[in-house]
């Protein structure tokens, strides 16, 4: 049936472990206010663990996780790591996620046909 339609394609198997993955690792409320942080610049562990009001222990496994997933980038300076969101596609991703999010909140999901980025 659906492969009747004419631009239907499916993603591959690795392209939906990936995204699964990512998406996992998104389903933590801190990581979320750790890539939030991010997504508006540059930081430390010891200032994202004051913004996500965590554990700079507990930050430094979520950034860790977020790293292998491809999801944060870590520049060293000294003995310090300072950490920022891997690229636009983390923003475009989290920002729909709190978009989406928001909209059920209201109970409104009359604007799910509304896409950005």
């Amino acid at each position: 049936m659906h492969t009747s339609l004419p631009d239907f394609d499916m993603p591959n198997e690795e392209q939906v472990h990936l995204a699964a993955e990512s998406f996992r690792l998104l389903s933590d409320p801190t990581r979320i206010k750790i890539l939030w942080a991010l997504l508006q610049g540059e930081s430390n562990v010891a200032c994202l663990a004051e913004l996500a009001d965590a554990a700079p222990t507990a930050v430094s496994q979520h950034l860790a996780k977020l790293r292998l997933a491809g999801l944060v980038k870590g520049r060293r300076e000294g003995t310090f790591v300072y950490y920022s969101a891997a690229d636009d596609h983390v923003r475009r991703l989290l920002t729909q996620g709190l978009y989406h999010a928001d909209h059920v909140d209201r109970g409104d999901l009359s604007s799910s046909a509304h896409t950005s980025g």
